[in-house]
């Protein structure tokens, strides 16, 4: 199951009958907008992301539709496959097990261009 929320723009005149579109169609489900910025916040389901996509694309062809973009997605499946990579390893690192390490002799080697401290 795949979940995902899409941000619809609009000019303001087509907002209240894309609401009312939204909240008739059985394709996504309606949440809230805000008629002043255009906006309106819808979201979608699907077995898989193939049907997240059409469903998505049905938006963006609605009649007014200026822009619609996906904002935040879940992926049951995809979670599922991160979930067991951590199932499978310890959850403390080897570095944190070793008592002859000494904390004055770690060498941080951060995101940054790899610069030491």
């Amino acid at each position: 199951m795949n979940v995902s929320s899409i941000v619809v723009q609009a000019k303001v005149e087509h907002i209240e009958a894309l609401v009312d579109t939204f909240k008739k169609c059985d394709y996504c489900d309606y949440h809230f907008h805000d008629k002043e910025m255009g906006k309106i916040i819808l979201t979608v389901e699907g077995e898989g992301i193939e049907e997240e996509i059409g469903k998505f694309k049905q938006i963006k062809a609605t009649s007014h539709v200026v822009n619609a973009d996906m904002m935040m997605a879940y992926s049951e499946d995809e979670l599922d496959r991160e979930r067991a990579k951590f199932a499978d390893k310890d959850p403390v690192p080897e570095v944190l097990r070793d008592d002859s390490l000494r904390a004055e002799d770690i060498r941080y080697h951060g995101d940054l261009k790899k610069k030491e401290i």
